[in-house]
């Protein structure tokens, strides 16, 4: 019985007769995105029944048949990127360089590559700049001297955090890796902001706490890696 492959959305109500002998706990039974089960037994002729109901997490993901009010912002539309110098988000910033019509860059965040951190800010300046590795912010400030207009700094896990609710920013892409990318998608998420979502991490590690999240605050999450968001365009349509 192969229960744990079904998603919420694929079902509802399960009811199927039990012949084995065998002894089993319905409520371990694991379904995708974190659900919960009711169940009822009751016992016949040919065995036992059983019957589960299954209560899916409010949805997060956009569909096209639900029309929301689409926020606005004058001129390009503001973005920020926690992950900067890595794959996603170096290849964010190409984007963004191609279309200055389309997008602006208002906050930046980064692990430890400074150099390439410099590099970006002097090209996109940005308004917020954070660096997680705390002993480095003082060697980005060296490589920053020469601008007039300087962004804010601000290191460690915090600054991480502060570069994803930016309150200029209408959507946040987070390119960072692992679950240290959980922390500031939650703070973007609860600051409004719509999400590119590039960290499995999140929804792996997360799923069950941020999607309810994302549907509370009216939150749209995204897939932005190539994978994903290549899926994601085939549900659609696109």
């Amino acid at each position: 019985m192969a229960l744990n492959l079904l998603s919420p959305s694929e079902i509802k109500t399960i009811s199927f007769l039990d012949t084995s002998k065998s002894s089993y706990n319905l409520n371990h039974l694991k379904f995708q995105g974190g659900v919960a089960i009711k169940r009822k037994e009751w016992s016949g002729i040919s065995g036992k029944r059983v019957q589960c109901s299954v209560q899916a997490p409010p949805p997060a993901w956009p569909g096209r048949a639900v029309a929301e009010a689409r926020k606005t912002w004058d001129g390009p539309k503001p973005i920020s990127i926690v992950g900067s110098t890595g794959s996603i988000g170096t290849q964010t910033l190409d984007i963004v360089a191609e279309n200055p019509d389309k997008f602006r860059v208002v906050a930046l965040a980064a692990g430890s590559n400074v150099t390439l951190l410099a590099d970006q800010v002097k090209t996109f300046r940005p308004k917020l700049v954070a660096v997680r590795n705390e002993s480095l912010v003082e060697e980005l400030k060296d490589a920053l001297a020469d601008m007039e207009d300087k962004p804010e700094i601000i290191p460690g896990e915090q600054g991480i955090i502060e570069v994803a609710r930016h309150p200029d920013a209408v959507t946040v892409v987070t390119g960072i890796v692992g679950c240290a990318g959980l922390k500031p998608t939650v703070a973007a998420i609860e600051a409004g902001k719509d999400i590119a979502l590039a960290n499995k991490e999140t929804l792996i590690a997360g799923g069950p706490f941020v999607l309810p999240l994302a549907h509370k605050h009216k939150v749209k999450i995204l897939p932005a890696d190539s994978e994903h968001s290549a899926i994601f365009q085939c549900i659609q349509g696109l």
